[in-house]
């Protein structure tokens, strides 16, 4: 997996980047498919803007973005976003698979009433 923290219109200090990148390997724990991770950090004035590109297997991208005052609570929040987006979708792909087929639903819906 590859992570790749780029910068616009600034600079980012080690410590920063070090954090960025072990929070982001933080993702794989959510979902195993995770093949990159963009990180980029746009200095916008007074302001600083974190997008967090997520790149799966099987055609799967994720995008979060989030604005703030910091760089290290603006990447907080946008990784929480990304997680919930990660789990939700995660969620749905285990779902779909243990749900029964639709002959079996309508055969067993007919069973009980006749009993």
């Amino acid at each position: 997996m590859q992570i790749a923290i780029t910068c616009r219109h600034g600079h980012l200090n080690e410590g920063l980047r070090e954090h960025i990148q072990q929070k982001s390997e933080k993702l794989l724990t959510y979902f195993e498919r995770v093949a990159s991770i963009e990180v980029t950090v746009d200095f916008q004035g007074d302001l600083v803007r974190v997008e967090l590109l997520v790149n799966t297997e099987h055609k799967h991208d994720f995008v979060a973005i989030d604005t703030g005052d910091d760089v290290g609570p603006t990447f907080d929040r946008t990784l929480h976003k990304m997680e919930h987006q990660i789990k939700k979708y995660k969620q749905k792909l285990q779902d779909h698979r243990r749900d029964r087929p639709l002959s079996e639903v309508i055969g067993s819906g007919s069973e009980d009433e006749n009993d």
